[in-house]
């Protein structure tokens, strides 16, 4: 027979009745689940509307934590877990689960649970799929968390529910949202984002140093500058808003590597432990859309962007005329209400490349302060704080007045590696007291015999310090280094 002589619509009629034949003699479609899903509601699933609401996969410990809250006021409730391939699946529902079109295979199966972080070295154990049986106001409820596969056709995490009354279900989806609210984990916390190779988006909880005032060595009026704007203000939120006075601010922490930039940052995450701290550096800066949906519901918060130049370089740089990281910051920074209790911290190395309408633009930064490379005092500080825990017979001040001086046009950061290369060397030795001798031959091997890129990066000014040559030697090893730029080295 030629395709001429196939009839293809007769064809398409006969097949979908004979398709309809099989479906009436093999009977209803049904399941274990649908059994119970049903004894459950007192009705038929496949009859009542299903209320679905689309969450980001990191809410999944606050999902759980809102339906423990609620399972809590719902004696004999019931899990039923799920098969895990069923997340493969792109039309996989609530309602397809329930209506057979799965496929019998897909059936109960026992539960099974995923350890999620929610706090640093804590755990909760989270239903990654599951259909809870429970009543709320009195009304048998079905609610079927499905945590999707990040490659999956539907990633994240779908919250489904069924009821014999909608306007239970709608209310039961609000009630999970007000509680996923309430015991939101990352309330209070230090966060960093996290990505996987898929793209995926994560959220880590950050460890928090205990840093005391004295450990931060900068000049006092600096510090005093730094605490004013964020911790003072911090103390007086609701007197403030009561006077109608604006809390968002930002703030600018600039100057070379090292001299304590980041190290301030700690120090005020641990000076408002109640504020919840996103951290953005790096790669995480591309994520400064969920930072910003974090820092708006867990208030009062504090959004830190380090290295912000990376990100809000001057518009009139090569290339950053249309960066839209920029833009979205300083969309962000205008878009919040003059109530939000909202910090803005950014770091920069390169205050000068910053773009005007972020740095020179009041509402946006509010206090900008310049952390510089530690003056004389502040170098015998970071030396006696370095030195603490340190079996040692060098007395302060005099003791260190050598180094002291020695060390000029370092950063902070050059300091700690000088005490630590000492206690190495005086080790190495078999020395179990560290000497002053011993420390300016670690400070002398630093200056004079570190490759010249070593010492720029530790912040030594070679022409303060006395190395002789090291502008050469850096600019051969560094050609991008400019002779303006060796104002910052």
């Amino acid at each position: 027979m030629s395709d001429a002589e196939i009839d293809v619509a007769a064809f398409g009629i006969a097949f979908q009745r004979f398709m309809e034949r099989v479906h009436e003699l093999s009977g209803p479609r049904t399941s274990p689940l649908r059994d119970r899903v049903a004894e459950h509601l007192e009705a038929d699933p496949a009859e009542l509307p299903t209320v679905t609401e689309q969450v980001p996969s990191t809410d999944l410990p606050n999902v759980q934590l809102a339906v423990e809250a609620l399972l809590e006021a719902a004696p004999g409730w019931e899990l039923i877990g799920l098969p895990a391939e069923a997340r493969h699946y792109g039309g996989f529902s609530l309602a397809s689960l329930l209506s057979g079109r799965m496929g019998p295979h897909i059936d109960a199966a026992p539960p099974t649970y995923v350890n999620v972080p929610v706090a640093v070295g804590e755990v909760h154990a989270c239903v990654e799929l599951g259909v809870y049986l429970l009543t709320y106001d009195g009304t048998p409820v079905v609610l079927l968390v499905a945590s999707g596969m990040e490659h999956a056709p539907r990633p994240g995490l779908s919250l489904e529910v069924l009821s014999p009354d909608l306007s239970v279900s709608e209310r039961f989806i609000k009630r999970v949202r007000e509680l996923m609210h309430e015991h939101d984990v990352y309330r209070g916390k230090v966060l960093g984002f996290a990505f996987s190779e898929h793209g995926g988006f994560g959220i880590t909880f950050q460890q928090v140093p205990d840093l005391p005032r004295e450990a931060v060595i900068l000049p006092e009026a600096d510090l005093d500058a730094i605490e004013r704007h964020t911790i003072t203000i911090a103390a007086h939120a609701d007197a403030l808003r009561s006077s109608g006075r604006h809390l968002k601010r930002g703030l600018l922490l600039y100057g070379p590597p090292g001299t304590g930039k980041t190290l301030s940052v700690m120090y005020l995450c641990g000076q408002m432990p109640d504020r919840t701290t996103v951290l953005l550096s790096g790669i995480g800066a591309g994520a400064l859309g969920q930072a910003m949906a974090i820092a708006r519901s867990l208030q009062p918060s504090m959004v830190v962007l380090e290295d912000v130049d990376l990100v809000a370089m001057e518009r009139t740089m090569p290339g950053h005329g249309t960066n839209p990281l920029l833009f979205q910051l300083l969309n962000e920074m205008d878009g919040l209400a003059e109530d939000a209790d909202i910090v803005f911290v950014l770091t920069t190395n390169r205050v000068d490349l910053l773009e005007p309408a972020l740095a020179a633009r009041p509402g946006r930064i509010d206090q900008a302060v310049e952390v510089k490379l530690p003056d004389a005092d502040s170098r015998r500080r970071l030396l006696e704080l370095y030195l603490r825990g340190v079996a040692h017979d060098i007395e302060a001040p005099d003791g260190l007045a050598a180094a002291v001086a020695r060390t000029e046009g370092v950063s902070a950061a050059f300091v700690k590696e000088l005490v630590r290369r000492a206690v190495v060397a005086g080790l190495t030795a078999g020395e179990e007291v560290l000497t002053a001798e011993r420390l300016d031959d670690a400070l002398t091997d630093l200056l004079e015999h570190s490759a010249p890129i070593l010492r720029s990066t530790l912040g030594a000014n070679p022409e303060a310090a006395g190395a002789v040559g090291d502008r050469e030697a850096v600019q051969s090893a560094v050609p991008g280094i400019s002779p303006a730029g060796w104002s910052r080295l």
